[in-house]
């Protein structure tokens, strides 16, 4: 489907299934005419006939006058309304069955089924939103914490459209500095704005995008959770603890060694925040290749987590740690480590303490990490869990968002301000070695391009946008 075509009506389900009631979206040049062919108003003029922002109680009608449903009909006119398009909203009984009958009526009058996301593509192509502001809906659709929703809500109010409209004006105002430096180069007597003056301005916007760009590293995690993860030897008791923190069996459990193979992931929300636990296969030498690449799959997790659960069988603590200290502590520069000695219920009183372990293991071990947790449970029992959730808490320390702070979390915003940085930094070297203006100007044009790529001014193809949209839920 080409996008840009927007000339014709569309119409599709609204609602999910199930509910008690069912909203059908038609949007369109004959959105209003196309409705009217299949509804009757119980009294009174024509929905072509009305005013905008009304209902209409009526019946939907087939060709041969029997009655499909009660409905309420919503109107909206251009370019009043979510698309900027002529717009009605068909409320009916949830049915499944009348949704569909409906559906096939407004086909056969000339609509055509929308496509994932059309009608916020629309409304992008209108001028109602822009791309920033339509990725938002998506995420607002997909929110699933307070935390995710004050972020979609706040982009899609339009609060990072007018973050980059500030450095849009900088920007082209620096560049209109730069331009008129160049226009009258010839003329030594005039000085439009000298060279400290553009440091200072581009100074200013390098900062604005470096914090951008900073805040992604909390906006991934607020919207597709911390990532967390479950590592150690085989039968350490790692896919246990999993089950335990979900309190589901969401992977099998086996003594016998090198049972999970491959990556297990799941989300749970501690605290307000949702942490993604990966459980991954128990690390060994083995000749088994698909053993093998799920060890491989370990470590690649690993570097990718922002906090590593190292499972320890806490009956031989001392032997596991020293197999693979070489090889996780390494990894685990930079992130958050809690080594876990799990099952602490098979140690005898003595030893079961967390601290004592802790003492033991510093005495033995001395290049363990002086920022490393330790911690004792028992994952088959369950206890000590609550410890282990409250230290993955304190090691999220996501700040407390409100509806105005911006946050990054989308990957293609990243990746433009990322550019943007780049080019932005080219423009303070470029300056600060003397370079002459044609040289920073194209630099200053990147990075107005890069921003440009976020709220859609430099988006030109039906791929992009396409690919942008396609990942949005029917009549949305």
């Amino acid at each position: 489907m080409n996008i840009l075509q927007t000339e014709d009506t569309i119409c599709a389900i609204a609602t999910a299934q199930g509910g008690a009631i069912g909203t059908i979206r038609v949007s369109g040049p004959e959105a209003i005419t196309l409705t009217d062919r299949i509804f009757k108003p119980v009294s009174g003029k024509p929905l072509a006939e009305r005013a905008p922002y009304t209902l209409t109680f009526g019946h939907i009608l087939t060709p041969e006058g029997e009655i499909i449903d009660e409905v309420l009909v919503s109107l909206f006119r251009a370019p009043h309304s979510y698309t900027g398009q002529d717009s009605t909203e068909i409320s009916c009984h949830g049915s499944s069955y009348i949704l569909q009958q409906v559906m096939q009526l407004l086909i056969r009058q000339g609509c055509r089924a929308a496509g994932p996301g059309e009608y916020t593509q629309r409304a992008f192509l209108n001028g109602k939103m822009d791309l920033s502001q339509a990725e938002a809906v998506a995420d607002l659709i997909a929110s699933t914490s307070a935390a995710t929703h004050r972020m979609a809500m706040n982009q899609m109010r339009g609060g990072f459209s007018r973050e980059l409209a500030v450095l849009r004006d900088k920007l082209l105002h620096l560049t209109s500095l730069m331009e008129l430096e160049l226009d009258f180069s010839d003329h030594e007597e005039l000085e439009f704005a000298d060279r400290s003056e553009l440091e200072n301005i581009a100074r200013q916007i390098e900062q604005v995008i470096h914090h951008l760009v900073d805040t992604f590293s909390v906006g991934n995690a607020l919207k597709n959770g911390v990532p967390v993860a479950i590592v150690g030897e085989t039968n350490a008791g790692k896919s246990t603890l999993l089950n335990a923190l979900l309190n589901e069996e969401r992977a099998i459990v086996s003594d016998i060694h090198g049972t999970t193979r491959d990556v297990i992931e799941d989300t749970m929300n501690l605290g307000g925040i949702t942490f993604r636990f990966i459980d991954t296969a128990g690390i060994r030498e083995t000749t088994d290749t698909i053993e093998s690449l799920g060890i491989e799959r370990s470590f690649q997790k690993l570097d990718q987590a922002d906090i590593v659960l190292w499972v320890i069988d806490a009956t031989c603590a001392e032997e596991q740690y020293r197999q693979l200290a070489d090889k996780i502590l390494p990894r685990c520069e930079g992130k958050h480590l809690v080594i876990v000695l799990n099952k602490a219920d098979l140690l005898s009183p003595t030893d079961s303490s967390a601290d004592k372990q802790l003492a033991r293991l510093k005495a033995t071990l001395p290049d363990l990490p002086e920022d490393a947790c330790v911690l004792s449970l028992s994952a088959k029992q369950k206890e000590g869990l609550s410890q282990l959730q409250k230290q993955l808490v304190h090691f999220a320390a996501l700040p407390d968002l409100s509806q105005n702070d911006v946050v990054v979390s989308n990957i293609r915003h990243y990746e433009a301000l990322s550019r943007a940085l780049e080019a932005i930094h080219r423009v303070q070297d470029g300056l600060a070695m003397q370079l002459s203006g044609d040289l920073v100007s194209q630099d200053l044009r990147e990075c107005l391009y890069h921003l440009g790529e976020i709220v859609g001014g430099t988006i030109e193809t039906d791929e992009v946008l396409g690919n942008i949209f396609k990942h949005f839920c029917i009549g949305k």
